[in-house]
């Protein structure tokens, strides 16, 4: 094939159902293989027990092979606990490593964010928060008095003047 050219989806398709084919041929020499060797080492470890013979003796092969089956599971139980013991053991080591190498904190990028998004996306979608301190203060109205300046009216503005300083003396 040369570099242009693709190939076709149908030749796609046969090479992988030959591919699969053949990996499923394996599979299934690979069990009946297994099922060999398992049948070839119970040949050869547990031979068929020997039946002739009384009950007494049948009785007697009983007990030999309770004791060897007691025996291995004790074996077995062992080798779990050292396994066990072992995957801990590994498992507290890899903690170490991971302490001892130390938690690399990445480079923070500048966010630019409003006071108002932050604090909402701290406190979630729900609380309504604002930062706008303009509108959270207490809103106060100035008398607007009018003052006329005249030349004759200099005791009224004084005697005004002396109330507001009043006021302040008394707060």
């Amino acid at each position: 094939m040369s570099e242009g050219k693709k190939m076709t989806s149908s030749r796609r398709h046969h090479l992988k159902s030959l591919i699969l084919q053949i990996a499923a041929s394996w599979i299934e020499e690979e069990t009946k293989e297994t099922e060999a060797a398992k049948a070839a080492y119970l040949a050869e470890h547990c031979p068929n027990p020997d039946l002739s013979g009384d009950q007494a003796a049948l009785m007697e092969i009983c007990k030999k092979l309770h004791q060897a089956l007691d025996k291995i599971d004790e074996e077995r139980y062992d080798a779990e606990a050292k396994v066990t013991k072992s995957d801990k053991e590994i498992e507290d080591l890899k903690l170490k490593v991971v302490e001892l190498a130390g938690v690399k904190k990445p480079a923070l990028k500048k966010v630019r964010m409003s006071a108002d998004t932050m604090l909402q996306a701290l406190l979630g979608g729900k609380h309504k928060v604002t930062m706008d301190l303009r509108s959270n203060l207490k809103q106060v109205k100035k008398e607007v008095k009018e003052e006329v300046r005249h030349a004759g009216r200099w005791r009224v503005n004084i005697e005004d003047k002396a109330d507001r300083k009043k006021m302040f003396e008394t707060s």
